[in-house]
């Protein structure tokens, strides 16, 4: 998936009382470092300028359109989603028009490469192979692991001795897996094919908890397939090592001026509490 990166930008520069354009397919040049080139004087710089990322009038988001509660098409085909609205906020924040646009995604990262895209926000999880073709922001959501029980079951402490011999199921050769062998040893570690049998044996009483995506639990205790049978038990469980450094938002490499914009609106996104507002509308369960 990795292409070489021909962007085409616009940057809005303010230059004494000129507006300068930039647009070309290279590293972006700072105006501190043009006034260094035109005098030969490469360190009379101000840093103040140099740390402030560029005005954008339109940040070009893409996204995948079958991934609810993230981002999808509604009923009457219109994009929405936590991941949709959290682009409009940071365009807010940053006073830029947001475009997003639905793409496949196996053509999310390719867009950003070809300069077709600024941003891909779609639940990207941060990994080597995906940075060799796009950077990342900060994280904005964590992928937790969470056990879940049957709302009448016996009620333990979520710690390794507290579910000494407990029975607990876990999808074959999966992260959770290695997780329980590693931490809760002495759980009874039930292995199932599948994440989806592990939640049937659990409904079915044949085990005690289950271990899984705090994500994909969400979705089964609060969907049709669960008959409201359970709940989440403590955590979450953060561990990078074993579930990853988080979702983040794609970004071309040679444009490290975005990916400052945007960490400068997540972080102010936070601050004012519209996260935890989106959080709040697409999560009914709480996540962490």
């Amino acid at each position: 998936m990795v292409r070489d990166i021909k962007s085409r930008r616009c940057n809005l520069l303010v230059l004494l009382v000129g507006i300068l354009c930039l647009i070309g397919g290279g590293d972006r040049v700072s105006l501190a470092q043009q006034a260094g080139g035109a005098t030969g004087n490469s360190t009379s710089t101000d840093s103040t300028t140099q740390a402030r990322p560029d005005r954008r009038l339109v940040i070009r988001f893409v996204t995948e359109g079958d991934f609810p509660p993230f981002n999808y098409l509604d009923d009457e085909g219109v994009l929405t989603g936590f991941n949709v609205d959290l682009a409009r906020a940071l365009c807010l924040e940053v006073n830029a028009t947001c475009d997003i646009q639905v793409r496949s995604w196996d053509e999310l990262l390719p867009a950003i490469s070809r300069g077709d895209a600024d941003a891909a926000i779609a639940g990207h999880l941060v990994t080597a192979k995906a940075l060799k073709s796009v950077n990342f922001t900060d994280r904005y959501f964590q992928t937790a692991a969470r056990f879940a029980a049957k709302r009448t079951g016996a009620r333990s402490e979520i710690t390794p001795d507290g579910l000494d011999g407990r029975r607990v199921g876990v999808a074959k050769g999966s992260a959770h897996e290695a997780y329980l062998t590693a931490f809760f040893q002495l759980s009874s570690i039930q292995l199932f094919d599948t994440a989806e049998l592990a939640r049937d044996a659990l409904m079915q009483g044949k085990i005690d908890l289950v271990f899984d995506d705090g994500i994909s639990l969400v979705f089964w205790i609060n969907g049709t397939a669960s008959k409201e049978c359970c709940e989440l038990r403590g955590g979450p469980f953060l561990e990078p090592r074993y579930f990853g450094e988080g979702m983040a938002i794609a970004v071309p490499k040679l444009d490290p001026d975005l990916r400052i914009l945007l960490n400068s609106a997540l972080k102010r996104v936070r601050s004012s509490g519209r996260f935890d507002e989106l959080v709040q509308q697409y999560f009914r369960t709480r996540l962490y």
